[in-house]
């Protein structure tokens, strides 16, 4: 049985024995990274610098969030806008793996250039163990390569470690509460952010599309929680589909975008199954999408796929 306290005692004690300098942490905001970020500060403290990256495919308001995260906790930071950077290194890439190859190789360049100023010998990563597993080794097929694992440089200057890797989501969130965090029960969002919820180029305006519509996802979706209509799905967005369709906006013929909504209940991220949506909330969402985002979107559908055979996420 997993014992949080244990695991907390155990590893801060092997990442103080560890870690001989400073160390840098790749922050998120996640439960991973902050959980991950939390032990390191446990034990070296100030010599961790917790380093956030605002790569331009957050969700809505989420850096500022994520800022104000940093400093109620107290960590020695660094916050950076590289938008347009990772927009540039994206510019006419389509294909899935080589977004998020070409991502996780960004995040590198920027953490050395940080390690390199500050003297930092070490990175530290919120890896899990679905994230190694689904990007695939000499026994393991590629389901889809992680930033943070495939998207690593083979000649990286940084020692990396991983406190979390041989753990699941479940176990992860055990140790959030363990460690009263605000954010144990925040739904999972990819490391390569919205740039993997655009089936296809990544740019800044289709970018604005998906955060747009995502964010109505969430609303629409928490307040429906909020009034008990439905159950927490375990993670629910939006993804920017490729393909336009013929509608009708006001009197006129409307040639627009597709948004699917997906919304998935899982325990650790290996299957999960879709989340049973009630129609009026389905409805009000696929209203303020179309209303709101003005005549950009004319088709909502909602994608009612399990995990396997299709994944959490689209890309």
């Amino acid at each position: 049985m997993f014992r949080a306290n244990e695991f907390i005692d155990k590893s801060v004690l092997e990442l103080k024995n560890k870690i001989s300098g400073k160390a840098l942490i790749a922050f998120s905001g996640g439960v991973d990274s902050t959980v991950a970020t939390v032990l390191v500060n446990k034990a070296i403290g100030n010599q961790l610098v917790a380093v956030h990256v605002d790569t331009g495919y957050m969700r809505k308001n989420e850096s500022k969030q994520v800022k104000e995260m940093m400093e109620d906790l107290s960590l020695n930071y660094r916050f950076i806008d590289a938008s347009k950077d990772f927009y540039a290194v994206l510019k006419n890439v389509r294909d899935p793996e080589k977004k998020r190859k070409i991502i996780g190789r960004e995040f590198i360049k920027i953490f050395e250039k940080v390690a390199k100023d500050e003297n930092i010998r070490y990175l530290v990563q919120g890896t899990i163990a679905p994230d190694w597993i689904e990007s695939g080794d000499e026994l393991r097929d590629t389901i889809k390569s992680h930033h943070n694992v495939g998207g690593l440089p083979e000649n990286m200057k940084l020692t990396l470690i991983e406190p979390l890797r041989d753990l699941y989501k479940d176990e992860v969130r055990k140790l959030a509460r363990e460690l009263k965090l605000k954010i144990s029960e925040r739904q999972p969002f990819p490391g390569p952010g919205l740039a993997i919820r655009i089936i296809g180029e990544a740019t800044p305006k289709r970018t604005k599309i998906v955060r747009d519509a995502c964010d109505i996802v969430e609303r629409e979706i928490e307040k429906s929680v909020d009034q008990d209509l439905m159950e927490k799905p375990w993670q629910y967005f939006a993804v920017l589909i490729p393909v336009r369709t013929v509608g009708v906006h006001g009197d006129k013929r409307a040639y627009g975008n597709i948004i699917a909504v997906r919304a998935v209940q899982s325990i650790d991220a290996m299957t999960c199954a879709y989340s049973e949506i009630p129609q009026q909330v389905l409805e009000n969402i696929s209203t303020k999408i179309t209303n709101e985002l003005g005549g950009k979107i004319n088709r909502i559908v909602y994608d009612i796929t399990n995990k396997p055979p299709g994944t959490v996420e689209w890309e």
